[in-house]
């Protein structure tokens, strides 16, 4: 994208995101001036205790009184849509047609770009057992659009609470297969946030993703957007390293939690960034972790907070 092509959608950002900020209320402003204190982050809204990246996952979230924030993926479909889902091709671990019959081999073969959202809907994602997850609520549920998931969990989160929802939602782009599991990876982030923006969420949203290109593309052209990168547990490198590898420095850096160590924080915090470890399930480790002085918890099991 040539330069002078960034100065409409940062103008276009800017305008929304001042907007947006002059619709709340001055304890809204005071909260959201600045991240969570801890951001208590349900992963995938409560994947343990409900159909992932559903909108039925988030309302459970947000019953959970110390979950601050809702972390989610993105795609996109063929059709140019934003939905919420997390692999590049439908998991026959929980997916299957609505009626209750299996994936064909056909269907396990066609990366989620391949279908429109309209073909999406013909499955269920809810319903069936999920080895991994037993304790998960059985529910018929559908693949959501980004737009349909935030407001409906605005909304709820309006019922629920005093104060609103922050976000933490992925760009599931992977190097080497644009065009095959989704868009021009700045395609992508820009139809990311063009719901975000849109939805007014932009102040309480941080854009994550391993992808450093999709961080890079979101820190130039939405420099308003805070960025968190994510990192692996063969990931390495020490912080100075990874800032130097993305290229700029993140809100937040957020690590396989079993690569976490004093040090680890420590160094991060001299850097200004926080850091948000993944995924951790095991009430011990949360302690331990917290104990590190890490700056939030991502976790399938949020009640565990």
């Amino acid at each position: 994208m040539k330069k002078n092509n960034l100065i409409i959608p940062v103008l276009l950002f800017s305008m929304a995101f001042v907007q947006s900020c002059s619709t709340l209320s001055k304890s809204q402003k005071l909260m959201n001036k600045n991240f969570p204190e801890f951001s208590y982050e349900g992963h995938r809204g409560a994947r343990g205790l409900y159909p992932e990246n559903t909108i039925g996952a988030m309302k459970t979230a947000i019953d959970l009184p110390k979950v601050t924030t809702l972390e989610l993926d993105c795609h996109i479909t063929k059709d140019g849509k934003v939905i919420v889902y997390h692999d590049a091709f439908l998991n026959d671990k929980f997916v299957q047609y609505v009626d209750g019959s299996p994936l064909t081999d056909e269907d396990k073969k066609r990366p989620i770009y391949d279908f429109t959202y309209d073909e999406l809907q013909k499955y269920d994602i809810g319903s069936k057992l999920y080895k991994d997850f037993p304790d998960q609520k059985k529910e018929n549920t559908q693949i959501n659009l980004l737009s349909d998931l935030i407001d409906a969990a605005e909304e709820y989160a309006k019922e629920k609470r005093d104060q609103p929802m922050y976000y933490n939602i992925e760009v599931k782009s992977k190097k080497g297969k644009e065009g095959e599991y989704h868009p021009k990876v700045d395609h992508f982030a820009d139809l990311m946030l063009s719901v975000i923006i849109e939805k007014n969420i932009g102040n309480r949203t941080v854009i994550q993703s391993f992808d450093e290109d999709a961080l890079r593309h979101v820190n130039e052209v939405y420099p308003q957007i805070k960025t968190s990168y994510l990192i692996s547990g063969n990931n390495k490198k020490s912080i100075s390293e990874n800032i130097e590898t993305l290229g700029f420095t993140p809100f937040i850096i957020s690590p396989n939690y079993q690569i976490v160590t004093d040090d680890f924080v420590n160094d991060a915090h001299k850097k200004h960034v926080k850091i948000v470890p993944w995924t951790v399930n095991d009430k011990e480790k949360i302690n331990e972790l917290i104990e590190m002085n890490v700056d939030g918890i991502i976790t399938d099991y949020p009640n565990l907070f």
